[in-house]
C-alpha cells in the first residue's frame, strides 16, 4: 500500500443522492474521479487495472448514510481485496491520509524465486498496523479454498511484475558507459517506483533493502 491523496472537493451528487431514498453513491464522476485518484489500482493489492473493481466503503457503513455516503469514506478496490476485507478488518491505516505514513510501518517481503508467498512485518505494534499486516497476509496467500486460488492468481501476477522490474534493474546496472542504455534503464525504473505501477510498495522495498539501489533510486519515490 502506498500514499494516494483524495481530490478535494467531494464530487457535488453525492450529497444530493445521499438525500434520496435510494440515493447511488457510484453518481455523477465518482467512478472516473476514484478510478484516477488511485491510478486505477487497488489500494490494497495495488493490483494495476483489476478487472472487478468496487468502490469499498473504507470503514464499513453498516447503514449508516453519512459514512455510506462520505467521499474521503470511498475507495477504489479490487473484488479479491473487497471481499476478504469486509467488516474483519478494522481500523487499518488509511492510505489517503498523509499522517499514517503507510509507506513506513510494514515491510513487504518477496522473493521471486522459488516463489515463496509474500511476507509482511508490522514496524509498530498499532492496532492499525498489525490489522493492515493481517488483511495483506489474507490477500496475498489466501484464507479459504476459493481465495487461495484467488490469491495465487495475484501473486502470479506480482511475480511477473517484480521479473520486469529487476530486469530494468539489471538493465541499469550493465549499462556501464552506454547512456543510451543507461537513460532507458532508468526511464522504466522510475515508471516501476511510481505510483502509476502495479505493486509499488514491493518494489519500493526492494530499493529500500541495498543500500546502493536506495542511493541510485530513492529519489524517485513519488
Amino acid at each position: 500500500m502506498v500514499f494516494f491523496e483524495k481530490s478535494q472537493p467531494a464530487p457535488d451528487c453525492l450529497e444530493i443522492e445521499k438525500n434520496k431514498k435510494s440515493g447511488d453513491y457510484k453518481c455523477g464522476n465518482v467512478l472516473e474521479t476514484l478510478k484516477n485518484d488511485f491510478k486505477n489500482k487497488c489500494y490494497i493489492c495495488e493490483d494495476k487495472a483489476p478487472t472487478t473493481i468496487n468502490v469499498e466503503h473504507f470503514v464499513p457503513h453498516k447503514g449508516n448514510k453519512n459514512l455510506e455516503f462520505e467521499w474521503n469514506n470511498l475507495f477504489w478496490a479490487c473484488g479479491h481485496c473487497n471481499n476478504t476485507k469486509l467488516d474483519n478488518y478494522t481500523p487499518i491505516l488509511n492510505c489517503t491520509d498523509k499522517n499514517e505514513e503507510i509507506e513506513t510501518k510494514i515491510k513487504y517481503i518477496f522473493s521471486p524465486f522459488p516463489a515463496e508467498e509474500p511476507q509482511f512485518v508490522a514496524l509498530d505494534n498499532s492496532q492499525k498496523t498489525l490489522l493492515t499486516r493481517n488483511l495483506l497476509n489474507a490477500v496475498y496467500n489466501g484464507t479459504t479454498l476459493l481465495k487461495n486460488i484467488e490469491a495465487s492468481n495475484l501473486r502470479d501476477k506480482l511475480l511477473d511484475e517484480i521479473m520486469n522490474f529487476q530486469k530494468s534493474l539489471l538493465k541499469y546496472h550493465k549499462s556501464g558507459d552506454l547512456q543510451d542504455i543507461k537513460q532507458d534503464a532508468l526511464t522504466e525504473i522510475r515508471l516501476h517506483l511510481s505510483k502509476q505501477s502495479a505493486f509499488t510498495a514491493f518494489k519500493r522495498q526492494i530499493i529500500l533493502n541495498n543500500d546502493m539501489l536506495k542511493r541510485l533510486f530513492f529519489q524517485y519515490f513519488d
